[in-house]
């Protein structure tokens, strides 16, 4: 995956859009604050989310951290290979390990998050 493509929460989550459906998942960086990720619990298929909603916790040996919406749409999939694994998402946070896959709402977009030379910044700058 090109991360250059992506668009980034400041809160550490990542979104690829393909037409109307984006994918989300955590970043490396996140994943690597976490340390080994244990647990994770995603919303159902079926709900909608708005961005800054929580759409579920992922818990490691170190913490317990929401996760941020950083779209609004109706979730479509959840990755429940990474749910059943959380190695999976230690792993491959950018790829095999993606949580979610959203429809965007109507008017929807990804404007309002960072690229990846601003994701880069803010992390560089310990946020």
């Amino acid at each position: 995956m090109d991360l250059s493509t992506l668009r980034y929460a400041p809160s550490h989550e990542w979104s690829a859009i393909d037409g109307d459906i984006v994918t989300v998942g955590i970043t490396q960086f996140a994943v690597e604050q976490l340390t080994d990720v244990t647990y994770l619990e995603l919303l159902k298929v079926g709900k909608t989310i708005k961005p800054g909603d929580e759409f579920g916790v992922v818990e490691s040996v170190k913490s317990t951290s929401p996760l941020i919406a950083p779209v609004a749409g109706e979730v479509i999939e959840v990755n429940a290979a990474a749910v059943a694994d959380t190695a999976i998402l230690n792993a491959d946070p950018f790829g095999k390990g993606w949580l979610l896959k959203v429809r965007l709402s109507p008017g929807a977009t990804l404007d309002h998050l960072l690229s990846k030379v601003q994701y880069d910044k803010q992390i560089s700058e310990g946020h």
